[in-house]
């Protein structure tokens, strides 16, 4: 190559000129391998560009370029396409193998991968995804465990209400009150056969008849917050010659008081108790239709209210003198001479009533039907009903 050419190279030491008979080295799309197989920057940056890493592979090819004219210029060798100095594969590596490396990650997690089957295997074997086989069985053990646990609870609350229903039963029947209904006309005008009535368990306080069930109280002998009835008070009590059956009649002998029935006039403590008839009539009862009187009997204390009688000639309108004992009351039902009561002896109807078979005092006629009502019938609760005598507090 002459001198003129030579000053007329440019400074990238790339020579403009084109060269007869050979062809530019950046027009050549194919990469060059010497003969030992390396990679020139040239196949670098093609492979590059390919797997889409960037990289700048252009100033050290120039800079090749620049190097290979300045030693043709000082050799003045031939100004044809020459193969370059050989590349060391340590540059052009570099920017390879990360594209190669991540080809072959994707490629292997691609492959890993199962795909959907028949069988209902899952897209990807991810272990906190997929819940193996006996963890699903046992999850089902424990909804079948939690139905297992609600079926329980829910016996438990029905146990739980039944428990606390009978607790409050047991509460109002034994320390409060407790419903009786009349079988008789014994307490007629003022209690009639099929008045439902409530008595007060507090009224003469606790013994061990007082619990209203089948078994009584362990409570001795004594009554715990006992009180005396008063004269004239109507009173549930133990039929004394069974301590069982229950009996409702008046008080009107207290404890040291002696009763004796003189002519159909009752008297106490040898004197006669003032009666007043109050209305005339007839009433039929077992023994078919009777002329009554009825007569408003004042006790002394000063207790009134109406009794009833068939007038003189009855089996209980003479007897003899009753003394009543200490902790015993004498009880008279108000329909005179049809009552068995105190008047009649023990072994054949009530005598006298210890204090310790009282059960209660009867307050008030809570609801009435007449005889012939049913409760298997309801059309027959309307048919007897009384509503008369609804909620009416009893004398």
């Amino acid at each position: 190559m002459s001198e003129e050419h030579k000053h007329d190279v440019p400074a990238d030491g790339v020579d403009p000129t084109p060269v007869e008979g050979a062809e530019p080295v950046a027009a050549e799309p194919s990469p060059t391998h010497d003969g030992a197989g390396h990679v020139d920057a040239a196949e670098a940056a093609f492979a590059a560009s390919e797997s889409g890493v960037s990289v700048e592979p252009d100033a050290p090819i120039e800079a090749e370029a620049s190097d290979a004219g300045s030693q043709d210029t000082e050799t003045g060798g031939a100004t044809t396409a020459v193969d370059p100095d050989p590349v060391t594969p340590a540059p052009a590596a570099a920017p390879v193998e990360p594209v190669v490396a991540a080809a072959a990650a994707t490629g292997t997690v691609a492959a890993s991968r199962p795909i959907w089957s028949d069988q209902g295997d899952a897209p990807f074997e991810d272990k906190k995804e997929k819940i193996p086989g006996p963890a699903r069985v046992h999850a089902k053990d424990d909804d079948d465990d939690d139905g297992g646990r609600s079926a329980g609870s829910e016996t438990l609350e029905i146990v739980k209400t039944i428990v606390v229903a009978l607790a409050i039963a047991f509460v109002l029947r034994v320390l409060l009150f407790q419903p009786f209904t009349i079988p008789s006309a014994s307490m007629e005008p003022n209690l009639y056969e099929g008045d439902y009535i409530v008595v007060s368990k507090w009224a003469y306080g606790y013994s061990k008849y007082s619990s209203g069930l089948p078994i009584n109280l362990p409570l001795g002998e004594d009554r715990v917050f006992g009180r005396a009835p008063n004269r004239g008070d109507i009173v549930v009590f133990k039929l004394p010659r069974d301590d069982k059956t229950d009996y409702i009649k008046r008080v009107i002998g207290l404890p040291g008081d002696s009763i004796q029935m003189i002519g159909n006039v009752l008297h106490i403590n040898g004197q006669p108790v003032n009666d007043v008839i109050v209305s005339r009539g007839e009433v039929e009862d077992i023994f078919g239709p009777r002329a009554m009187t009825q007569a408003r009997e004042t006790l002394p204390g000063g207790r009134s209210f109406i009794i009833q009688d068939f007038g003189p000639g009855g089996d209980l309108d003479d007897t003899p003198v009753y003394q009543v004992p200490a902790g015993h009351y004498f009880m008279m039902g108000d329909n005179r001479d049809n009552s068995i009561d105190s008047r009649v002896q023990e072994s054949a109807g009530v005598g006298l009533v210890p204090d310790e078979n009282l059960v209660g005092k009867a307050e008030i006629i809570a609801f009435s039907w007449r005889p012939g009502a049913s409760l298997w019938n309801p059309v027959s609760w309307f048919a007897n009903v009384r509503p008369s005598r609804f909620f009416r507090v009893l004398d």
